[in-house]
């Protein structure tokens, strides 16, 4: 049985108890956020998570961060390295987006070596198959991408990235719309190309029954991907991407009547004043399912600082109601990043999540700023290094000045807190 199905039936399963562990909140809590599908617990049968993760309403706001190599650099120390990386610094999932390289091995390795669910985009691999099989992407036929799908869920990927919504009505609105960057996802391009070229349906939507027997089979959580989302900001909250968006709605209803978890996926490049009504947009649309989303990016012009355009829209966005962040990185737009710039894109989308979370007072978030300011009040420097999201980055900036007292560097004798902590007598006694 899947998680859905079971907490439908009123069990809480080992994996519902330790989300709710893990949260702070009562086990309960979470089986009827399950059971009602506004929560989504990403863990295949088949693999041995360390840490599992609750996504959605009434839980802390969770980071997922991409990795995986390219045509061009295909190397599966330094995806494992990503890995690594992602985990230290406490990304709550990841994705493996390989395009290059051997694709089955590198997935399997990361597989092997993750503690945390894993995620895929499966026509990534059927593409690129029937590129080499058949010399074009085109050349795919349906059951090439099902056998894929099913050989990931049988390795024991948790989550998946299906575009079960770019249509040939929705690439109709596309058409008509018109817009300035057209498709900027890598797998509803495959598709819309495959669906053109043949003139045919896309197979994740004609035959989504199948896709939901696979996953409630290995209780694979589809997340339902926004292949026409925008990429950039004239683009925003078009027809298209609504159009994308209505037909998903629809899906997640028939993913619950088959008892399979599910999530959306969300845009993309959004103006600030978007952002929020994207959100419940969604929510309203896909009745309360679990919303995932990429950034969103609030401007198209911050090319190397793209984490920080990322984090701001995902900090808005989780407040306005979205469960799950999607990393951005430094290199977003630019290259392939490598495992520095993933660091900085985790800690960039926990920023913004954390943020989210003390406004929506979500249990210890608060708490925790809290110590901070105590810390500070006190001078107490290796308490804030340790509460810190990057603690080593934290103690090498403050100790590469030495100074003569127990303030930093940047007032010495002059720290504000010191000072009036002595005016009021509130000093501690190393004051």
């Amino acid at each position: 049985m899947t998680q859905l199905e079971l907490a439908r039936e009123g069990t809480v399963s080992k994996e519902m108890r330790l989300v709710a562990q893990e949260e702070g909140v009562d086990e309960e809590f979470v089986r009827q956020g399950v059971a009602a599908g506004t929560i989504v617990i990403p863990a295949n049968k088949n693999h041995q998570i360390g840490r599992f993760c609750g996504v959605g309403k009434g839980l802390r706001i969770k980071v997922n961060a991409n990795i995986g190599t390219s045509p061009d650099y295909g190397d599966m120390e330094t995806e494992l390295e990503k890995l690594r990386v992602a985990v230290e610094f406490k990304a709550d999932t990841v994705m493996d987006l390989s395009t290059g390289g051997d694709l089955g091995a590198i997935r399997r390795a990361i597989l092997r070596e993750s503690p945390i669910p894993l995620g895929t985009v499966p026509i990534y691999q059927a593409g690129i198959e029937a590129i080499e099989r058949r010399e074009a992407i085109v050349k795919m036929t349906a059951d090439d991408l099902f056998s894929v799908i099913e050989e990931q869920a049988e390795e024991g990927v948790d989550f998946m990235t299906v575009h079960c919504g770019v249509t040939r009505s929705a690439i109709e609105r596309l058409r008509r719309q018109g817009r300035v960057t057209d498709v900027v996802s890598r797998g509803g391009a495959f598709l819309l190309g495959w669906m053109v070229h043949n003139e045919q349906e896309n197979p994740l939507y004609e035959q989504y029954d199948r896709l939901l027997e696979i996953a409630r089979r290995f209780d694979v959580t589809l997340s339902l991907g926004d292949g026409l989302r925008p990429g950039s900001l004239a683009d925003a909250t078009d027809r298209a991407q609504v159009e994308e968006l209505l037909i998903l709605g629809e899906l997640v209803e028939r993913a619950w009547e088959a008892g399979v978890q599910v999530m959306v996926e969300g845009p993309g490049h959004l103006p600030l004043d978007q952002v929020a009504a994207n959100v419940q947009l969604e929510k309203s649309l896909c009745k309360g399912a679990p919303f995932y989303v990429l950034g969103p990016l609030v401007t198209d012009i911050a090319a190397g600082y793209d984490h920080i355009c990322g984090a701001i829209g995902g900090a808005i966005a989780a407040v306005a109601g979205a469960d799950f962040l999607c990393y951005v990185t430094p290199s977003e737009h630019l290259g392939l990043p490598n495992p520095d710039e993933v660091k900085e894109g985790v800690i960039a989308s926990r920023i913004a999540a954390h943020a989210a979370d003390i406004v929506k007072g979500v249990k210890g978030a608060w708490e925790w700023d809290q110590k901070m300011s105590q810390a500070r009040k006190s001078l107490d420097w290796e308490e804030q290094v340790r509460l810190c999201l990057d603690p080593d980055k934290a103690r090498r900036l403050h100790y590469q000045h030495e100074t003569s007292g127990t303030a930093c560097s940047m007032c010495g004798d002059y720290c504000a807190m010191e000072l009036v902590a002595r005016f009021l007598g509130t000093a501690p006694e190393k004051c």
